[in-house]
């Protein structure tokens, strides 16, 4: 079994938001192989299913993205799975123009909170994860402030692109590996 948690802030008012790219990615996903969000457990948002054969847990934790970890370790525990080869992490990144994404196997939280605070729970920064880019915060912006804000009109088609490709991605990852999707979407 595999799970699969998109990082985000619960409240309805983070809808749609920078930083919630990861709920969106699991609607994406939810959409694409028909698997409902009907389960609250382990401090998150989850749906059972499906991906090419593969059982997945979606998850979204309700946490608040900063600690994104407790609800994960409760998850990685309860399930047995083993994050190194068995999680998906899917989050925002400002340092990836938006759309862009990038696949890696592991590594440091970069800056990033709730990836910070999933590592100090997990005890590990090997972990598959997918960064969405979300774009850079302009000069003279609160980072809190562009991460919580919207994206443009303009950036909207090159996101509900990036989101079919992080549905993509997630498959190549379950049915390959992580690194036939790292040469896939990596560009």
């Amino acid at each position: 079994m595999y799970i699969i948690a998109g990082l985000g802030n619960p409240e309805r008012r983070y809808d749609g938001t920078r930083h919630n790219i990861g709920f969106s990615a699991i609607t994406a996903l939810c959409d694409a192989y028909h698997i409902s969000m009907d389960r609250r457990e382990h401090k998150a948002v989850c749906g059972r299913g499906y991906i090419e054969g593969q059982k997945v847990l979606l998850a979204e934790p309700q946490t608040y993205m900063n600690l994104s970890g407790e609800s994960i370790r409760e998850l990685v525990d309860y399930y047995k799975i083993d994050p190194e080869s068995e999680l998906i992490v899917i989050y925002d990144d400002i340092n990836l123009a938006p759309g862009k994404l990038r696949i890696r196997e592991k590594g440091s939280a970069g800056g990033h909170n709730g990836i910070k605070n999933i590592i100090a729970h997990l005890g590990t920064q090997n972990f598959n994860r997918i960064r969405i880019g979300v774009g850079e915060k302009p000069k003279g912006w609160d980072l809190a402030d562009y991460v919580l804000g919207r994206f443009s009109k303009e950036e909207e088609p090159e996101i509900r692109e990036a989101l079919g490709r992080v549905v993509e991605a997630c498959r190549v990852m379950l049915t390959e590996d992580t690194s036939a999707a790292m040469n896939q979407f990596n560009g």
